[in-house]
């Protein structure tokens, strides 16, 4: 693979202020709320060359997932429930659970792994990170792959 072609999954907020701005005008372009570049860029405040420079290099993590399998883990309290309210965070995004492998938990904290297939009707997995993230209990999650 060329440099150029590498892609890297990272989180926002090590994410340049710049580049989410670009991304919000995108959404402004495609929801049709503003019909021109330069409303866009001036609606969240940045150059027009700074959208142009990056437009085509950043998107968000749900528009480039569409019929892929992401695989993801966590650390979390072994507190009963809490694994039913993960799953329910999962559900609500209308995803393919592929795999769940939870470990056996020592010292209070478990490993969970899940994989899930993305359809056609599968909500914003952000959303769905960010819910799960929220839940008490919930040490950490981190996105392991994406095929």
């Amino acid at each position: 693979m060329r440099e150029q072609d590498k892609y890297y999954i990272v989180n926002k907020k090590a994410v340049p202020e710049v580049l989410l701005k670009v991304v919000e005008a995108k959404r402004l372009l495609d929801s049709e709320k503003v019909i021109t570049v330069q409303e866009a860029t001036d609606s969240v405040g940045i150059s027009r060359s700074s959208f142009y420079k990056y437009k085509d290099y950043i998107f968000p993590f749900h528009d480039n997932t569409r019929g892929k399998t992401i695989t993801f883990m966590m650390q979390m309290d072994d507190e009963p429930g809490l694994l039913s309210r993960v799953l329910n965070e999962v559900a609500k995004c209308q995803v393919n659970i592929l795999t769940i492998h939870q470990s056996i938990p020592a010292n209070g904290i478990a490993s969970l792994s899940i994989s899930v297939e993305i359809l056609p009707t599968t909500q914003d997995l952000q959303e769905m990170i960010d819910g799960i993230e929220e839940l008490d209990g919930i040490h950490y999650l981190k996105i392991l792959a994406r095929e």
